[in-house]
């Protein structure tokens, strides 16, 4: 990754909100000193002998600084770029996108992995899962401003922070994009389908009009995708996240709730699915698994959901980050878990592989209501439009970053419109090469695993510093190197399940 220049400056925001200066910290001998501020030398025993006209004036004075905030080290092209170009996020803002990320399609292939893992591990393994998550969660939230006066806006400069610039930028740089592109790709498959179904309910088996095939459909989708990402900046798809968090908790809830109220298909069963070798098996449980992984992918987007926010010494960005964080996280369990649970139980091993949209249709298409049915795929086209534009954002901003890095000016809107539409068909051509979800997901999960459950426990002890031996260097370090195992078990276990499924699998029924 280019290293962007940086010049020490008083930040002019484009809105009123947005109007909180910040500058760096000092440094002694180029390591940071004790924390500085305007204020600092505004102390009680200052103030003691002065009178009383001048200690209030000066009072008043380390009041305002303090309400003003901190100077921060910042890079005058942020002001260009998707991610920093608007600093009036909010707590609000911040569970939107939070919410937006966390919960979507992934939670419709989770009654897969239950399937490989059975009732026991499956619980155990979502359960330990999501706790990690939202404990490397934490992390990043706090690390955001770890320095003060500095802002580490996104995951690629926590890490180079961190590592090093070199070891940071290549240990961080492939697997998120490959998050990014990979689960909008994922996106486009299952928009693609979904919007296919929906047209198939709602036309009725009378219906005259020839029916568009499969990739016509993804061509479809990937075009609305498009027209929306035209959108500038992340704070700019505030509303779109509102509306795709709103919509993942109703299809969720529609589809878990229809799925366990109807009689479960005959001769089902709950015992794990068997395969033909021990080797099979084990790669079969590592892709699950994968899955389980890939259902926390949003840590990616931490930081950048932060970078939105305006952050003074008074009111620092991570207190209503955290807040909204955790309002998110709460509606996402409340999502995830009973389309898990509820799934399995509703079909069991019988699961296909493309989840419990898919078994919906398969095992009730004629025991519900087509409305109901036709508002349940919407709601999940709704939402699946809406975490393409989230998850797209960073790579939006890596494009521009480059563009403004050679040419040292903001990227027209020609050239940035001409960005997103090369993204779009870019993952709408992989998303026709690999039409099948719950391989791509354990493999996505494995590669990115790091990012989620790794990597944030590493960059805690090297940016934080904790006492060495202490529980906390222990305990991070071995989380950190677990996570790491983890990733390389579960790649080999979504390789594997690509390899063996090959273009048999099919999200939807063939056409």
């Amino acid at each position: 990754m280019e290293e962007r220049p940086e010049t020490e400056l008083i930040s002019i925001p484009a809105t009123p909100r947005d109007s909180t200066p910040e500058i760096l910290t000092p440094k002694e001998g180029g390591k940071s000193s004790v924390a500085w501020t305007p204020t600092s030398f505004i102390s009680p025993r200052f103030l003691s002998p002065i009178r009383t006209p001048v200690k209030k004036v000066l009072v008043n004075m380390k009041g305002y600084l303090e309400e003003v905030g901190h100077l921060t080290k910042l890079n005058p092209q942020d002001a260009w770029l998707p991610i920093t170009e608007s600093r009036n996020g909010n707590a609000h803002y911040a569970a939107f996108h939070n919410l937006n990320a966390g919960v979507g399609f992934q939670a419709l292939v989770l009654p897969v992995a239950f399937s490989f893992l059975g009732w026991s591990w499956g619980i155990i393994s979502l359960t330990v899962a999501y706790i990690w998550q939202l404990y490397t969660l934490w992390i990043l939230v706090q690390l955001h401003e770890a320095i003060p006066g500095k802002r580490y806006n996104r995951y690629v400069e926590l890490a180079e922070a961190a590592f090093g610039n070199r070891l940071g930028a290549w240990l961080s740089i492939f697997p998120t994009a490959y998050l990014s592109a990979g689960t909008a790709t994922a996106l486009i498959i299952v928009g693609g389908e979904t919007m296919k179904l929906f047209f198939e309910i709602v036309c009725g088996p009378l219906c005259s009009s020839k029916p568009l095939t499969t990739v016509e459909w993804y061509l479809v989708f990937t075009s609305l995708c498009i027209v929306l990402s035209q959108l500038p900046n992340l704070n700019s798809i505030a509303g779109l996240s509102l509306v795709g968090a709103i919509t993942a908790i109703f299809y969720c809830t529609m589809v878990w709730v229809l799925s366990v109220s109807q009689e479960r298909p005959p001769n089902i069963s709950y015992e794990p699915i068997s395969s033909p070798s021990f080797t099979s098996s084990v790669f079969s449980v590592f892709n699950a698994l994968g899955i389980i992984a890939f259902a926390f992918r949003g840590h990616n987007l931490v930081l950048e959901i932060q970078s939105t926010m305006p952050s003074t010494f008074k009111h620092p960005a991570h207190v209503p980050m955290w807040r909204g964080a955790k309002v998110a996280y709460f509606f996402i369990a409340m999502c995830l878990f009973p389309v898990a649970i509820g799934g399995f139980w509703a079909y069991g091993n019988l699961m296909p592989p493309s989840g419990i949209l898919n078994a919906l249709f398969g095992f009730h298409e004629h025991h519900i209501s087509r409305t109901l049915l036709a508002m349940t795929f919407l709601l999940v086209v709704f939402s699946c439009l809406s975490s393409f534009q989230i998850y797209s954002m960073p790579v939006f901003d890596n494009f521009e970053a480059s563009y403004t890095h050679r040419t040292n000016r903001p990227c027209p809107i020609w050239v940035r419109s001409g960005f997103r539409v090369v993204y779009g068909f870019i993952n709408f051509f992989i998303g026709v090469a690999l039409p099948f979800l719950s391989s791509l997901a354990g493999l996505l999960g494995g590669l990115t695993l790091p990012v989620t459950f790794a990597y944030p426990c590493f960059m805690w002890v090297l940016i934080k510093k904790p006492t060495k031996y202490s529980f906390n260097w222990y305990f991070n370090w071995s989380l950190g190197w677990l996570g790491v195992a983890f990733s390389v078990a579960f790649t080999i276990g979504g390789i594997w399940s690509i390899v063996d499924n090959g273009l048999k699998l099919k999200f939807f029924k063939p056409n």
